[in-house]
């Protein structure tokens, strides 16, 4: 399949038109905040897991590179297995007080709640 022909973000895949350059569009590259800046939530979470729990760990601002090796370490640190998707880490099990002794130890800061 040639370039031009190629889908996109929004379902395009074909042109009738000889003359069709497919441009697709650039993301802005987004800058990962310091852990002193970033303001991380940690939740305990059941819903669409089969009834497993797992925390989540979401509000991390930055490059999706960034949030794999925060979820890897945080994994390693627990002992436990899970996953990076759609912008918040998962680690599986009640690891709440783990996640949080982790993340104050590496520079992130605790947030009160309002």
């Amino acid at each position: 399949m040639s370039k031009k022909n190629k889908a996109d973000q929004l379902g395009f895949v074909y042109s009738t038109n000889p003359d069709f350059q497919f441009n697709p569009a650039n993301d802005e590259v987004v800058e990962t905040l310091a852990p002193a800046e970033q303001k991380l939530v940690i939740q305990l979470d059941n819903k669409h897991r089969g009834g497993k729990t797992v925390t989540l760990i979401s509000g991390f601002q930055g490059q999706e590179a960034d949030l794999e090796s925060l979820a890897k370490s945080l994994r390693n640190f627990c002992g436990t297995g899970g996953s990076a998707k759609d912008g918040a880490a998962i680690v599986q099990g009640d690891q709440r007080e783990k996640v949080m002794q982790w993340l104050l130890k590496n520079g992130y800061t605790k947030s009160r709640k309002k």
